[in-house]
């Protein structure tokens, strides 16, 4: 989100509380090419604009994709918007964070996302956890969101159909699940703040015990994640946390003498402030009402603030924010 800016107007919606406070939201992206973008063009059977299309964006995007014959460069950006796809879904995953509406048009083509308006962090590990009220299903459920993600990449694959052919589009998203798992694993690890282990599936094997574990206990998330982090360095942490029963318990055994093997990414992260306080940047939806509840009252942003102050300590306390 890169600006707010309030209209003084009352919104009016069929589907959310009305009237609201009305605003206009700007936002940046790498792209706004979304994979719908290519469906539109397929559907009205505009060949010469899907290919226009396709060299636009391997020339600004994927230019690794360039190829002398189109039907080769098509198969090579799918490949590439795949990867992409792929790792931005396993930091989902290692993250929490469920979208609410994985629909083709809430993708582009840099492996960014749009338009996730129900997201949710979860609460606790749950594979059936939905975000959207209106996803009775479970379409876009926690657990599903890496086969929701190969579903929309197989209709930018069909969409591309017109300048390539099927089995090489088909080979393109072979690799969609291992780079999907390269990249849960290591966000995990990262947000473990340990190093993973030397192979995959020794990483893999780990994390299946955690989230086994996670979800059996109903561990809240954001305060296992911070308890965690460190290893074996940080096991007074645990002791002081609001979860410490949880730790205690022979459960955790499984989970503790295999967490204790790993070593600390970095001792600089273990000694920054925010992992000395006593609770994590929380992001549920209950936290979120409680920083919207006094800006809609009396226009008081000072939680919202505090919010963002912290989350950006977190960022400096994992190296994603640098220090200025």
């Amino acid at each position: 989100t890169f600006s707010v800016i309030e209209t003084g107007e009352a919104l009016h919606r069929g589907d959310e509380p009305s009237p609201t406070r009305s605003a206009v939201m700007v936002r940046l992206q790498q792209s706004h090419i979304r994979f719908g973008s290519f469906q539109r063009l397929a559907y009205f059977e505009n060949v010469a604009g899907l290919e226009r299309l396709l060299r636009h964006c391997v020339e600004t995007y994927h230019p690794g994709a360039d190829r002398p014959v189109v039907s080769d460069m098509a198969a090579a950006f799918l490949e590439a918007v795949s990867a992409a796809t792929a790792r931005m879904v396993g930091q989902w995953m290692a993250s929490g964070f469920v979208h609410g509406v994985m629909n083709t048009d809430n993708f582009n083509v840099t492996g960014e996302t749009f338009d996730f308006g129900p997201y949710r962090f979860l609460p606790t590990s749950d594979p059936n956890f939905t975000a959207a009220y209106f996803d009775e299903t479970g379409l876009y459920r926690f657990g599903r969101q890496p086969t929701q993600a190969l579903w929309a990449l197989q209709q930018l694959g069909s969409a591309l159909l017109p300048l390539s052919n099927s089995e090489d589009l088909a080979a393109a998203l072979v690799g969609f699940e291992a780079t999907y798992q390269d990249a849960f694993n290591a966000h995990t690890f990262f947000l473990l703040g340990v190093e993973p282990p030397e192979t995959l599936s020794e990483g893999l094997s780990f994390l299946q015990t955690l989230y086994a574990w996670m979800t059996e206990t109903g561990a809240d998330w954001p305060q296992t994640f911070f308890d965690l982090f460190g290893g074996r360095y940080i096991a007074d942490r645990r002791d002081r946390s609001p979860q410490s029963a949880l730790y205690a318990d022979s459960l955790f055994s499984p989970v503790k003498s295999r967490l204790d093997d790993f070593e600390p990414a970095s001792s600089q992260r273990l000694s920054h402030p925010y992992f000395q306080s006593e609770l994590p940047v929380r992001l549920l939806i209950d936290d979120i009402e409680d920083l919207w509840a006094p800006i809609a009252e009396r226009d008081d942003w000072s939680a919202l603030e505090a919010k963002l102050a912290h989350i950006a300590q977190l960022g400096h306390a994992l190296g994603t924010i640098p220090d200025s």
